[in-house]
C-alpha cells in the first residue's frame, strides 16, 4: 500500500495524490457498510490496481477538520482579501482568523489587488494605501501581498505553499480563483466579474476540492460572507487577540471582560492607540456573540 491525500469525490470515486499522480479510486466495502465520511485533505493508504486505478484501504485520524469550508489535515489557510472591489472587511478577517486558528491551523493573510491600491481612490477622493493592515504583520501574522495583473508576490505566494496543504478563505470577488489561475494557469477555473452595483462577487466556486499547486495541495473553496465564531467561553476570547496580553492582568477586576468595566487597562491601552480601535470594537462584538451562545447552551 502507498499513502496519499484525498483530493476530492465525485460520483462514488475518490481521487487521491499519492507518488507524485492522482489515482481513481473506489471504497472497500467496509467502508460502504460504515458510512465512512471522507474529506478533502484526509489521508488515506491505498492499494493499487491497473493502469491507475487503486483502492482506499485505511484512512488516517485528522489532525483537524473545518465544517466551512469541509476539508481536513488543513496546515495553514490563505485569508484572502482585495484592497479594492471589494473593500476589505476586516471584521470577517478577525472572524476567520479566530476560525481557523481554533482549528490549529495557521492563517496567512493575503491581500490581492495590490495594483489597484496603488492606482485607485476610495469615493472621497483619498488614495487608497496598499500600507494600510500592516498592522496585522506588527500582531504576529502573515501578510502577502499580491497583484496576477502585475505577478508581484506570487513567487513569495508558491513558496508558502510548497510543502504544505493550504486552504482559500475569503469572501467573493476578492480573487482566489484568479489567484489559483496565476499559480497554476493549467487549472483555467471559473472567474466571476464583480458586480459593480453591489461590490460583491458572484460565488464562482461550487465545491470544495485539494489542487496540486507547484509543490503543495491548494483547495479552493465557495464563497461566503459570514462565518460563526466556534464554541468557547467568554474567558477564552481574549486568546484570540494577541495585542491584549500586555494589558490582560492591569485591570482593576481580575474578571475583567474588557468591555464595559471601569479602569479597564485594555481599554487604556486603545485609547493610547497602543491597540487597534477596530481590533477592539470586533472584540466587544465577538464576546456579545459568545455571552449569548452561552445563554443559549
Amino acid at each position: 500500500m502507498i499513502s496519499g491525500i484525498l483530493l476530492k469525490g465525485y460520483s462514488g470515486f475518490y481521487y487521491v495524490f499519492a507518488e507524485g499522480r492522482v489515482w481513481e479510486c473506489s471504497l472497500r466495502g467496509r467502508f460502504r457498510i460504515r458510512n465512512q465520511e471522507f474529506l478533502p485533505g484526509d489521508r488515506v493508504k491505498i492499494l493499487p490496481g491497473a493502469g491507475m486505478k487503486a483502492t482506499i484501504e485505511e484512512v488516517e485520524p485528522r489532525r483537524n477538520a473545518l465544517v466551512r469550508p469541509t476539508i481536513a489535515n488543513v496546515d495553514q489557510a490563505f485569508l484572502v482579501f482585495a484592497y479594492v472591489s471589494p473593500e476589505p472587511d476586516l471584521n470577517l478577517l478577525d472572524r476567520l482568523i479566530i476560525q481557523v486558528t481554533a482549528a490549529q491551523i495557521k492563517p496567512v493573510i493575503i491581500m490581492n489587488k495590490l495594483d489597484l491600491a496603488r492606482s485607485e481612490a476610495d469615493p472621497s477622493g483619498k488614495t487608497i494605501s496598499a500600507d494600510g493592515l500592516d498592522f496585522y504583520r506588527e500582531l504576529g501574522y502573515d501578510l502577502i501581498k499580491v497583484s496576477t495583473k502585475t505577478r508581484e508576490g506570487l513567487k513569495e505566494l508558491q513558496e508558502q505553499i510548497n510543502g504544505k496543504v493550504t486552504v482559500l478563505a475569503g469572501p467573493s470577488g476578492v480573487g482566489k480563483s484568479s489567484l489559483l489561475n496565476a499559480l497554476s494557469p493549467n487549472l483555467e477555473l471559473k472567474t466571476g466579474d464583480v458586480s459593480q452595483k453591489l461590490k460583491r462577487g458572484r460565488h464562482t466556486t461550487r465545491h470544495v476540492e485539494l489542487m496540486v499547486c507547484g509543490e503543495g495541495l491548494l483547495a479552493d473553496t465557495p464563497g461566503f460572507s459570514s462565518l460563526y465564531l466556534p464554541e468557547m467561553k467568554r474567558e477564552e476570547l481574549t486568546d484570540y487577540f494577541v495585542e491584549f496580553r500586555g494589558a490582560v492582568g492591569q485591570c482593576r477586576f481580575a474578571n475583567c471582560m474588557h468591555h464595559k468595566e471601569p479602569d479597564c487597562a485594555v481599554k487604556a491601552a486603545v485609547a493610547s492607540g497602543m491597540i487597534q480601535s477596530s481590533r477592539y470594537e470586533h472584540y466587544g462584538q465577538f464576546l456579545e456573540e459568545v455571552i449569548a451562545a452561552e445563554r443559549r447552551y
